[in-house]
This record gives structure tokens, sequence and C-alpha cells, in this order.
């Protein structure tokens, strides 16, 4: 497509500095094309409106040049600032669902780890419980045999003592009393204490040494409430000291 080129004269003053500072009037031609093109880089054609042709402003091509390659570094920003932020966007998601999987990994062993813990725990209990109530029953049944045990003694100390008495018994000669594991004579002749005992000794026993008060009894009740000689005697204290008594045996009379 071709274009008409059109000229104009401009004037303009123009301060000359070597002459004083004066002005100075020049006149120069400008060409000037009918295909304007616009700042925004669209061509403007000229139209033919009637008699008048629209007159645009001049625009120069450096100038355009300058823009246009301004805007391209612009957008050549733009779309790498774009394409960093797409991808760090990406990487920050990538990162963010393997921390969410790992964070869920994590719930999940936390949560088999309590289910384990309270398996274990259950298990330990039943198991304490089910030795608690064995040992219980153990020593329930200890119990039990250390009753049987205490009642078989005490019927083998019966049976015991049952034997030992007719055992003692027939052991004691005629007129011989029996009463625990001794046998008891009580004779009618009245001798002195010496003359007893010689007589105790020749029957192979010897005066009676009360040593309960159930023997005392049972001695008591053989002599009738009569005088009767016992294995008690005293001995002389010289240099007016008091008389001891004393059982044939070395003890000492103990006063109840």
């Amino acid at each position: 497509m071709s274009s008409d080129i059109y000229t104009k004269k401009v004037r303009y003053n123009r301060k000359v500095e070597e002459d004083g500072g004066e002005w100075e009037e020049r006149e120069v031609d400008i060409y000037e094309s009918a295909d304007v093109i616009r700042d925004d880089g669209t061509d403007i054609q000229s139209q033919e409106e009637g008699p008048q042709t629209q007159n645009h402003p001049p625009v120069h091509r450096k100038s355009f040049r300058g823009a246009a390659l301004c805007l391209a570094v612009l957008c050549l920003l733009m779309a790498a600032g774009i394409i960093v932020l797409s991808t760090v966007h990406i990487l920050v998601t990538l990162e963010k669902n393997d921390l969410e999987k790992k964070l869920n990994n994590l719930s999940h062993r936390y949560n088999q780890s309590q289910h384990l813990i309270k398996q274990l725990q259950v298990t330990k209990e039943k198991e304490l419980q089910s030795r608690i109530d064995n040992l219980t029953k153990s020593y329930n049944e200890l119990q039990d045999k250390m009753s049987d045990t205490s009642v078989t003694n005490s019927q083998l100390q019966d049976e015991i003592k049952q034997l030992k008495d007719k055992i003692q018994g027939k052991l004691c000669p005629e007129r011989w009393k029996r009463f625990g594991c001794s046998c008891y004579f009580k004779s009618t002749e009245k001798k002195s204490w010496y003359q007893n005992r010689k007589d105790c000794e020749n029957r192979g026993s010897d005066l009676v040494i009360i040593k309960s008060k159930e023997e005392q009894k049972m001695v008591s009740e053989l002599s009738k409430n009569a005088e009767s000689w016992i294995g008690l005697w005293t001995e002389q204290q010289h240099s007016g000291g008091t008389n001891q008594w004393k059982w044939l045996d070395g003890s000492t009379l103990r006063q109840e």
C-alpha cells in the first residue's frame, strides 16, 4: 500500500549564546506521512471526509521501538514471574500433600499404637487377675489343708494321749493311781518324813513333787484331807538366817 508524504514548514525561535544570548528565527521542513502510527501500535489510515483531511501528530519510530522493546521485556518478566510462581505453587502443593500424607501415616501409626497398648493392658490385667485368682484359690486350699491338718493333729494327739493313758494305766502297779504320766501311792503307815522317803525309795519312787495346780488337787483328793508327806524339805540356815523350802529336785518353792 502506497502512502503520500506531505511537507510543511515550521518556524521556531532559538537563543544563540555565542551572539551574546540573542534570539534567532529559523524555518525547517518536516515530512509527514499520511499513514501515521498511533502510540498503541495501530495504523491510522487517512480517510477522506469531504474536502478536509485529518492531520495527526507525528510519532517517531525510535520511540515506538523502545516502547515495544520495554513492553516485550515486561511481558517476558511477567511470564517468567508467572512461571516461577507456578513452579513455587506446585512445589508447595506437593510438599503440602507429602506432609499431609506423612501426618496421616503418623496418625494411623499412633492409633495403631494406642490400640496395641490398650490390648496389652487388657491382656496384662486379665493375666494378673487370673494369677490373683489362682493364688487366692491356692491360699484357700492351703487354709483348708491346714485346718484339716490341725484337726487331724488334734485327733492324733488325743489318740496318743489315750494310748499313753492305757499304757500308763497298765504299767502302774496295783493300788497305785495314775495321773498324767506318773503313778501315785498313798501309804497308810505313819512314819517320819525320812522313813517315808526311804520306803518310797525301796518301792522305786520318791515323795511327790507338786508341779501344777491340777497335780496339787489330785494329791489333796488322794490324801483325803489327811496328813501326808510330800517331797518338800528345808535346810537349817546358820548365822540367824531364815529357812528356805525346796523340792527334792532342788527347785525352790514358789508362793502363788
